[in-house]
């Protein structure tokens, strides 16, 4: 069994976001890009499964110019037996990347894919979802916890109620959550076999993807700043502050 596994280039999790002045995107200059943090929790379990003979090869695919190599290379430091990128110089929608998906698992016939919920920049969490719809296959959202029996999946889900188990049949999409598990260090000689694995080059025209993005984003704006707090002498003075803020 085949498992393809999606990893998207963004800004590091520990890097203070800035807006450029002109409103027209997040700058990114000599800012340091990293996987996305559910995507390496997606790529950690695919190797599991592999490393638990239920799978025969992971496949990392991500769709971006020729930075997003580096991340490829990252999932193939990790493990996995390939990498796939699929060329573009737009930032992909949701809708896009999962007709992207879609045509790359024609490609491929895997029995699983796994996605992160979500990625840190844009979390739209559309992703998994839409492509579940486009492949006409299970869908499992927000995995905490993942199973494989033969021909199905068992899943434990993270849902605004707890934990939800749900049994589906395989080939099928996963989107995982933040406990899922820990991703493992990549060592340096792992790095340097990453050089001499194969990474594939295809473009949207090769998939046969028509771009068709109906939302533009027109501006970008930094969170207003946090009103500096008080401190209050005594729980009268508390309840009061609180009556002239409205907010009893």
């Amino acid at each position: 069994m085949k498992i393809l596994v999606g990893i998207k280039r963004v800004v590091d999790y520990n890097v203070r976001i800035r807006v450029l002045p002109d409103g027209s995107g997040v700058d990114t200059d000599g800012v340091k890009m990293s996987v996305n943090p559910f995507d390496e929790i997606a790529l950690e379990e695919a190797l599991r499964i592999k490393e638990a003979g239920k799978a025969d090869e992971v496949i990392v695919v991500s769709a971006g110019g020729d930075e997003c190599q580096q991340q490829l290379r990252t999932g193939l430091a990790m493990g996995a037996d390939r990498a796939i990128q699929v060329q573009t110089s737009e930032a992909l929608q949701p809708l896009s990347v999962a007709r992207v998906f879609q045509k790359v698992i024609e490609r491929e016939d895997p029995g699983l894919v796994i996605l992160g919920k979500q990625a840190i920049d844009d979390d739209n969490s559309q992703t998994a979802q839409m492509l579940a719809a486009l492949w006409d296959r299970p869908q499992a959202t927000f995995a905490s916890s993942m199973e494989i029996n033969g021909e199905s999946a068992t899943i434990i889900r993270e849902v605004d109620a707890g934990l939800e188990t749900i049994e589906i049949d395989l080939p099928a999409v996963v989107s995982v959550d933040l406990r899922m598990n820990e991703p493992r260090f990549v060592k340096l000689p792992d790095i340097m076999k990453a050089k001499r694995k194969p990474l594939e080059v295809l473009s949207l025209e090769d998939l046969g993807v028509a771009v068709t993005d109906q939302i533009a984003v027109s501006h970008f704006t930094p969170p207003p700043q946090r009103e500096k707090g008080i401190i209050v002498e005594d729980t009268a003075q508390l309840v009061q502050e609180l009556k002239n803020r409205g907010l009893l």
